[in-house]
């Protein structure tokens, strides 16, 4: 196997992106684009993981049903609380930040795309 890659398909995919690449300190890398500017594979190097985003169709409803779980090593927790500062603006707050049974340092929340994170250092 080559690789393994998280992907999500949302509506107004380009704003996420930004939104992401704020929130991870992510670099785009893949970028290809459909017509309209909207993203039709694009791919976000977070920490060396990958993030790949595409523009969800009408029909699909999206973020339903998953969780985009972030493990940081111990030592970075300030990644988590610099992706709460990003990530929280328009979302549901599921857990605030702050301690949990497996972690001193943990959120989670649905973001204004409709997608489900948990980030814990």
């Amino acid at each position: 196997m080559k690789r393994t890659l998280m992907q999500m398909y949302i509506r107004r995919s380009t704003d996420a992106a930004a939104l992401y690449c704020r929130a991870f300190s992510g670099i785009i890398g893949t970028d290809y684009r459909n017509p309209d500017g909207s993203c039709f594979h694009t791919e976000i190097d977070i920490g060396g993981q990958i993030l790949a985003i595409s523009e969800a169709p009408a029909d699909m409803q999206p973020g339903t049903g998953m969780q985009f779980c972030l493990h940081y090593h111990e030592n970075e927790a300030d990644r988590v609380t610099a992706a709460y500062a990003v990530l929280r603006e328009g979302a549901q707050i599921v857990c605030p930040l702050g301690p949990c049974a497996y972690s001193p340092h943990m959120f989670s929340l649905t973001d204004r795309f409709g997608v489900y994170w948990c980030l814990f250092s």
